[in-house]
């Protein structure tokens, strides 16, 4: 699908026009890979439009950059202002956002500590990221001959811009092959994640999925599976995961601020469950989207407005 054009990308502290929003080819970040980034949802709601989890998101970022020494030139407060002001700016009632803070232009070289800081942050209409009917009807995957970075290599905990190459492979591999998605394996062989999913697996109605230990992104929507989980009863494990307990679990599925929670019914050619989504996946799945909606309570104070934007940037940091 073509990308469309919007109408305004904040760029280090002000709206520009969609044609200018631009940098130079010799920015670090594009021979280095020297950024990090975040991907947000906006959701149209009961009460209207409402940003999901903007403060973990935002934290996230802010964590990201910190393990790169990349020390972001905004407070908090101000950004997350200013991805509420990229919304109201396009006229969006729902959207993704996609912050991104970057090494600029000044000089080329491994060593980037001459090189500015910049910030950016777009938003743009993107539907289901796995396609709709994916859902409820799940995803064919493969496991993928990429395995996920070893710890003391790439900081899997920081959603840099370079980690995506890894991810990149995968996806591309499972395309070729004519799946939907990869799932990787980490170093030692246990399961890691998608190529920009967390995966859980349910067996006997327990939910497992990987530790933060096993290469994993440290995910926004993954943390909010695990309190929706919890809260319905469900009983949640974070462990090692062998590649094996895939072919033998009741469902498995993917979880992610693009993917939000879509089901897999195969994997390797193998069927999951009844090849179908099952109970837990949808029962989770129904109340996540319920949350996201705005249908029931915002109980756990996940949703920013963005009617009320400066005021509610501001009570919810």
């Amino acid at each position: 699908m073509p990308f469309e054009e919007v109408k305004k990308i904040w760029m280090n502290g002000r709206l520009v026009d969609f044609a200018d929003a631009k940098i130079h080819i010799l920015s670090h970040v594009i021979h280095y890979g020297s950024g990090v980034f975040e991907g947000v949802r906006c959701y149209k709601t009961k009460q209207g439009s409402a940003i999901f989890r903007l403060r973990e998101h935002t934290r996230r970022i802010f964590d990201s950059a910190k393990i790169y020494r990349m020390a972001i030139p905004y407070t908090v407060e101000e950004f997350n202002q200013a991805c509420v002001e990229v919304i109201q700016a396009n006229g969006f009632e729902s959207c993704y956002l996609r912050p991104l803070v970057y090494r600029g232009f000044h000089s080329l070289g491994v060593f980037p500590g001459n090189c500015p800081v910049d910030v950016c942050i777009s938003a743009w209409e993107w539907g289901k990221y796995l396609g709709k009917e994916a859902l409820e009807q799940g995803v064919d995957v493969r496991v993928a001959s990429w395995e996920r970075m070893a710890p003391n290599t790439f900081p899997a905990m920081a959603k840099a811009t370079g980690n995506y190459l890894n991810s990149q492979l995968i996806r591309m591999e499972a395309d070729a092959d004519g799946y939907s998605e990869g799932i990787a394996l980490d170093v030692r062989g246990y399961v890691s994640e998608g190529s920009g999913e967390n995966i859980f697996v349910v067996r006997n109605n327990i939910i497992y999925t990987p530790t933060l230990g096993a290469s994993v992104l440290p995910g926004i929507t993954r943390d909010s599976i695990l309190t929706i989980a919890r809260d319905l009863g469900f009983k949640v494990i974070e462990q090692d995961i062998p590649r094996e307990f895939l072919y033998v679990a009741d469902e498995v599925f993917f979880t992610g601020t693009a993917a939000e929670v879509t089901p897999i019914r195969s994997i390797d050619r193998i069927t999951v469950g009844e090849g179908r989504r099952g109970p837990v996946t949808e029962k989770i799945q129904s109340e996540f989207f319920s949350y996201i909606a705005g249908e029931v309570p915002d109980r756990y104070n996940w949703l920013t407005p963005v009617v009320t934007a400066k005021k509610a940037v501001l009570a919810a940091t």
